[in-house]
């Protein structure tokens, strides 16, 4: 999807196009709410919740200021009442784009931006009340869609009747580590419509986080403007964005493993960066950069699973047909056997997950990153490995995952 061009003039929006096969998206981003003023006057109806209650539930990685990062990041919680409202703090980009949903309704999108607070949630939102009393608990929902772009929550607002609600989380937990190939960029709603938002929304019974920033390297090395590879970054809480430099300097949060929940199941998708001959990463080094950050994964999560994504790397024209690239096919299937051969021999945590026949020419978009039927195809993949081998369930039963994917013929003579 091309970057958001948004335009900000007191609280009008204008968002970006969507575009399918060069044809113009129809409403593409519904749901958008507008800014609020909570005053004095009228504060008597309104009960103010601060970043850090208890029955928030941050999901991805956020850090000690309620800033988020990475791919994906969400907020969860309960809540009574006919409204919520959500303000922003200072570090919010100008007119980032945030999914929400009530419950099991369809994603609504809304662009917010700092120092504001805006109304999510009134008695006319879809979903609200729909069947059950205002006195009952509804869930709601947000997750930032863009990658590059963050939120700082400043506080959360329900009426002065109701309030909020903690939303247990699921037992079973996955942690995806990749690029841009798992961050969803060029996909139509960024990291809603990654591979990696389809594997951990798909379960519909999982917590997940998205750990991924196009661009980096598996390789601790400078690659397309990224200071540091995932080696060092996955280790912290901010991702390697501009915005991550401009708050945190050369010194950010190192990620408290042991405050959050522990991943079952770890996928890595990384090294088409570090493929690229511009990054100057050798082979030997990627390698070695493998085996670093598995140790670096099993030493704060000794009883994670851990899946090694083999790389497609893009397809080309070989005679009258075309055929699947692959990067370092080598170097990743032996990382798998050093950590099933030697003092690992019996531990059996490291799988090999070989992508060759699930992607086709035609799932690659002409920015070489999967299309949204691409991702879809990758995720469907990975929910029954993981399913077949690790004991999952399914445990969605309805709810949309990827939005706006109703593509149908609706000619029956043609």
């Amino acid at each position: 999807m091309r970057v958001l061009a948004i335009l900000l003039a007191l609280v009008s929006l204008a968002v970006a196009e969507i575009l399918q096969n060069g044809q113009l998206r129809a409403n593409p981003y519904p749901g958008q709410v507008g800014a609020i003023a909570i005053t004095a006057s009228n504060s008597s109806t309104w009960k103010a919740h601060p970043p850090n209650a208890t029955e928030l539930s941050y999901k991805g990685r956020w850090d000690s200021k309620y800033i988020s990062w990475w791919s994906a990041p969400g907020l969860k919680f309960g809540f009574t009442g006919d409204n919520v409202a959500i303000s922003f703090g200072n570090y919010t980009d100008a007119g980032v784009l945030v999914a929400y949903r009530v419950d099991g309704q369809d994603w609504q999108f809304s662009n917010v931006t700092a120092n504001a607070t805006y109304l999510f949630i009134t008695p006319s939102t879809t979903g609200v009340n729909l069947t059950t009393p205002a006195s009952a608990v509804q869930t709601f929902e947000m997750r930032v869609t863009n990658w590059a772009y963050g939120v700082q929550l400043a506080g959360v607002w329900t009426s002065s009747s109701g309030g909020l609600v903690k939303i247990p989380d699921h037992p079973m937990n996955i942690e995806v580590i990749g690029d841009s190939l798992s961050a969803g960029q060029y996909a139509t709603y960024e990291g809603l419509s990654s591979y990696s938002w389809g594997l951990g929304e798909g379960f519909g019974n999982v917590e997940f986080s998205i750990t991924a920033y196009p661009g980096i390297c598996l390789h601790d090395a400078r690659c397309y403007g990224n200071l540091r590879g995932q080696t060092y970054q996955w280790l912290h809480t901010s991702d390697t964005s501009g915005r991550a430099i401009e708050i945190w300097g050369d010194n950010p949060e190192l990620w408290n493993f042991t405050a959050h929940q522990q991943a079952n199941v770890v996928v890595i998708n990384l090294g088409t960066n570090d493929n690229n001959t511009s990054n100057n990463v050798t082979n030997a080094e990627f390698y070695q950069a493998y085996i670093l950050l598995i140790d670096e994964v099993h030493s704060v999560w000794p009883k994670a699973q851990i899946i090694l994504i083999s790389l497609w790397n893009g397809f080309g024209a070989v005679g009258n047909t075309y055929e699947q690239g692959g990067a370092f096919i080598t170097e990743i299937y032996q990382v798998y056997q050093y950590f099933n051969s030697g003092k690992y021999a019996n531990e059996n945590f490291v799988y090999y997950f070989n992508t060759t026949g699930i992607l086709q020419h035609n799932d690659i978009n002409p920015q070489y990153h999967p299309t949204d039927v691409g991702h879809v195809k990758l995720a469907s993949h990975l929910l029954q490995y993981i399913k077949m081998n690790f004991n999952f369930t399914f445990g969605a039963t309805g709810p949309e995952v990827q939005h706006d994917t109703l593509y149908w013929n609706d000619q029956q003579d043609y």
